[in-house]
């Protein structure tokens, strides 16, 4: 039993130690936020089309 217990304090320790030495490394690196995504109509080009292309199949579906 107390050695099921030392086994889990180290374990405990060394995760601890590996997560403090790398945490400020991955916080440490921030970048400039990036500028604001803006659209230039294709997207929304391309969304209209496919509403209508269901349009066309759904109606076309109703005729036959």
């Amino acid at each position: 039993m107390a050695v099921s217990n030392i086994s889990f304090g180290v374990l405990t320790t060394i995760i601890a130690v590996i997560g403090a030495t790398f945490m400020p490394l991955a916080h440490g690196q921030s970048l400039a936020p990036s500028p604001s995504p803006t659209s230039d109509g294709t997207a929304i080009d391309q969304g209209i089309a496919y509403i209508l292309m269901l349009v066309a199949l759904v109606l076309t579906y109703l005729i036959h």
